[in-house]
């Protein structure tokens, strides 16, 4: 069972029933005295510092994982597009009943029934494809991935993009056209206008041309926003798509599902868990602002483009390694390294591999664990219980226990026998059984014990 990640949002409110159990007991006694008791979740607990930095540590550790197989997705969802419109293309240029190749597969076109569908036989699986929804989804899936890595904007952003946020403007030093992307004000009520780059001028212009009606117009079409809860008016939004009869805007869900399909088919696995990776709409602004602070873009430029009112905000968003920290530790290394022999940083040979493997086998010992350094004697000749390196094992309390009365009763029996040399060296090897036992106590004393939660006192009737 995984921990609940917001589990500190539930303990405010025990923490404060507690507290106000408490300040009422001082206020009425009589009423509520009873019900006063120590409050089991302290000030720490519900403290979100930590809390935050937890989750900067994750958001970070994601935006790393997925920062270097982006191309790998860009690449597949790019290829996809290309396979899909080619299969659409080959089979509507087939009879039906005709087989046709396109894209490295052979395909079977089918008798369509459906008006506007095209399917077709696939024999490797003997299941029909609509390759109309396929190139569809293979379409959209791209133009989504592409837009979200060119712009970091918000998935409500994207999905309200229309042909009227296309503007021009002329620089006023040189005159220069540098077109323009509006984005309208979403999650802090505040447009911002990003440069379009030669590649999201690409993808922008496939996008109008697929949308675009026989007569050049850009079909209106309603969007609903869940966020307010209300149908705006229509408008020409790019990302709208056709369903049966009608035009529709693609709504979040959709772009979800589309997106899910085609992470799937890169074959992209999560380094921690072995599962399929996961994007999500927001893993691509993630992306999109670390890789622009490292590019070199500065942090307050940063901001404004991705649309924060608070430049903390934006460096939170940011994964960027401590590229300072790595070179220094970098070079220290490098330096630590030209000051011993060369020969230390050889390839070993078999023999010497397998005595270093071979000493850690050597390493465990009857009462615990031998902690002596590779290639260094035993120092005590192998009297484990007297050595500073013998880490004692727990399980072998009873044991040492009695290693410590033997040597107790030989100690008796050589002051009996007058063997004053056999005398000194046994106390040396008592007072090293009673440290390694003196250390199990402290570990166990350090052990953590569950006292569990107070119970609350049963009303008196």
């Amino acid at each position: 069972m995984a921990e609940r990640v917001g589990y500190r949002q539930c303990l405010t409110p025990v923490r404060a029933l507690y507290l106000d159990l408490a300040q009422w007991a001082i206020e009425d006694p009589g009423r509520w005295a009873r019900w006063a008791a120590p409050c089991p979740v302290s000030q720490e607990e519900i403290s979100l510092r930590k809390f935050q930095r937890h989750r900067k540590a994750r958001m970070d550790a994601r935006t790393r994982e997925r920062l270097p197989v982006l191309p790998v997705l860009v690449r597949t969802v790019g290829e996809r597009r290309k396979n899909a419109a080619a299969l659409l293309q080959a089979a509507r240029q087939t009879p039906p009943g005709q087989a046709f190749t396109a894209a490295g597969q052979t395909l079977t076109r089918s008798v369509t029934k459906t008006a506007g569908k095209i399917w077709a036989g696939d024999p490797a699986t003997g299941k029909r494809r609509d390759l109309g929804h396929e190139d569809d989804y293979a379409f959209w899936a791209w133009a989504a991935v592409e837009v979200l890595r060119l712009t970091g904007c918000r998935v409500e952003e994207l999905l309200e993009i229309s042909h009227h946020s296309l503007i021009q403007y002329r620089l006023p030093a040189t005159g220069e056209i540098v077109p323009l992307l509006q984005i309208v004000p979403s999650k802090t009520d505040e447009e911002r206008l990003l440069v379009v780059s030669p590649e999201l001028a690409d993808v922008l212009s496939a996008v109008i041309t697929r949308i675009r009606e026989p007569g050049g117009t850009v079909p209106l079409v309603p969007v609903y926003d869940r966020y307010e809860c209300l149908w705006r008016p229509p408008s020409p939004v790019l990302f709208q798509r056709r369903f049966t009869s009608e035009t529709r805007a693609i709504s979040d869900t959709s772009l979800r599902d589309m997106l899910n399909a085609a992470v799937a088919r890169t074959g992209l696995k999560d380094p921690a868990g072995g599962q399929p990776l996961h994007y999500t709409p927001h893993d691509f602004r993630r992306i999109f602002i670390t890789d622009a602070v490292m590019s070199g873009l500065p942090p307050h430029i940063a901001q404004v483009i991705a649309g924060h009112k608070d430049i903390n905000t934006t460096m939170g968003y940011k994964a960027v390694y401590p590229d300072e920290a790595i070179q220094s530790h970098l070079a220290f290394l490098a330096g630590r390294r030209a000051l011993r022999p060369g020969e230390e940083y050889r390839v070993p040979t078999d023999e010497e591999w397998e005595q270093f493997l071979g000493h850690f086998e050597l390493r465990k010992v009857a009462t615990g664990t031998c902690g002596r350094a590779f290639g260094t004697p035993c120092v005590h000749e192998h009297s484990c219980l007297r050595c500073s390196m013998h880490w004692p094992d727990p399980a072998q309390r009873a044991r040492i226990a009695e290693i410590r009365d033997n040597l107790t009763a030989r100690i008796a029996e050589a002051e009996r026998e007058g063997w004053p040399g056999e005398v000194e060296g046994l106390k040396i090897s008592l007072a090293g059984a009673e440290d390694k036992l003196a250390q199990i106590g402290r570990r166990s004393r350090n052990a953590s014990v569950d006292l569990g939660l107070p119970a609350a006192p049963m009303p008196s009737t």
